[in-house]
């Protein structure tokens, strides 16, 4: 039997009228009674990454007198623990569920997810990232889920996979999206790129994928800020290029060995800084001793004082080839650095006009070190070059509008008729 949202069965589509709703109750009923809607999350892996962070502050900001928070996840993630830990949060790991794709895994995930759905009995699932985005919407169709909404961090299908599988992730994408009730995408970009793949027409909304802006407003005493540069190896008089980032594919960190060994031919006194680790962590330290850059490049490995290490930096260079809306970049604007970026996804959204920073297309090598050698060329010192006023981040990047907007969404998705409701989407 299928559930029914909107006076239509979720499965058929058919009418209902005079039927009521299964699966989901008045707002007014629920508040009397004490009763609330189970939310549930799912994403593929708690790793750190924009679209973790982003999941894990909605669930642990939800009201709990509304919403009851439910946080799916796959194994191996460094940001599990901290999601566990969260109050009002209740954490559940799937085994099965993984990024890559394995039929046979992704069928055994897929089951276990129905399952769990059957039990948790949610009135939302909302799914985050390509894996769970399809394993996940499904699942929670075949477990009568009434609303299923899917926020976009940037599309899996992508410019390193084969011509073949990009066809058959679209065809799975778009008949997916027969069975979304919801679409979030975090950039105009991505939005623009859905309708161009006919993914969906009407039912998608822009919800930023906000940062809290505080942490990095708050700087370092300059002793502090020295004591971190000598840390990351920058004597005095040296200028220090970061970056923050998965050493994946998407975030391309060979283009970022590549640019550090042009700067650092042309340029005296000049270090870059990889903040991040991943599946490609040999691959650079390869580099790193190919083109003989020991003394040029660090790499930390994954830190947890990302503000502290941020105000550390000089310039801010991301060499990704694929993005949603990079946070990352948000970050880097709150703290004031000047911004060297490849134009792809949501960046020309966070990076508007010189006082913020340059793009440049992703992979060009050259493009990007060329752009790095004239900021640091200039008479003007980067750490004085920090020209964006970093309490002008638009409201709309903050994380509290953020989990605001996504509760207005689920109050109007399982409202829609409610004349008593007082929260409306944003036009």
């Amino acid at each position: 039997m299928g559930t029914y949202l909107n006076g239509r069965c979720h499965r058929t589509g058919k009418a209902t009228s005079g039927t009521t709703p299964i699966g989901t109750r008045s707002r007014a009923f629920c508040i009397v009674a004490g009763v609330v809607d189970t939310i549930c999350h799912i994403i593929t892996k708690l790793e750190l990454g924009g679209a973790q962070e982003v999941a894990l502050h909605v669930v642990s900001h939800l009201d709990p007198t509304k919403y009851r928070a439910v946080l799916i996840s796959g194994p191996g993630g460094l940001l599990t623990e901290e999601a566990q830990r969260l109050p009002h949060v209740e954490v559940t790991i799937v085994p099965a569920l993984g990024r890559t794709i394995h039929p046979f895994a992704d069928l055994v995930a897929f089951i276990q997810l129905t399952k769990l759905l059957r039990r948790v009995r949610p009135s939302i699932v909302h799914t985050h990232s390509s894996k769970a985005g399809i394993l996940g919407r499904w699942a929670a169709w075949f477990a009568d889920v009434p609303v299923i909404v899917h926020t976009i961090h940037g599309y899996g299908i992508t410019p390193v996979q084969p011509r073949w599988l990009r066809h058959l992730l679209l065809m799975v994408e778009r008949i997916t999206g027969w069975i979304t009730t919801q679409w979030i995408a975090v950039s105009q970009a991505d939005i623009e790129k859905g309708r161009a793949w006919r993914l969906f027409r009407n039912n998608v909304l822009l919800v930023r994928p906000g940062i809290d802006p505080r942490p990095f407003q708050e700087g370092l005493v300059s002793t502090d800020r020295e004591r971190l540069r000598r840390e990351l190896g920058a004597e005095p008089g040296t200028r220090l290029i970061g970056t923050v980032a998965c050493l994946k594919p998407q975030k391309a960190p060979e283009d970022f060995i590549e640019v550090a060994k042009l700067v650092t031919q042309s340029l005296p006194n000049i270090r870059f800084v990889l903040v991040g680790d991943g599946e490609l962590r040999a691959t650079i330290e390869s580099m790193i001793v190919r083109h003989h850059l020991h003394d040029c490049v660090h790499l930390t490995g994954w830190r947890r004082d990302i503000p502290s290490v941020m105000h550390a930096f000089d310039v801010f260079l991301l060499t990704s080839h694929w993005e949603g809306l990079p946070r990352v970049l948000l970050e880097a604007r709150v703290v004031g650095l000047p911004i060297v970026a490849t134009n792809v996804g949501g960046a020309d959204e966070v990076v508007v006009g010189e006082a913020i920073g340059e793009l440049c297309q992703a992979g060009d090598i050259n493009g990007l070190a060329n752009t790095l050698i004239r900021i640091l060329s200039s008479p003007v010192k980067p750490s004085e070059a920090r020209r964006a006023d970093p309490s002008l981040l638009p409201r709309e990047f903050h994380i509290s509008e953020t989990v605001l907007q996504y509760e207005r969404l689920y109050d109007r998705l399982l409202n829609p008729d409610h004349d008593g409701m007082t929260h409306r989407l944003a036009a």
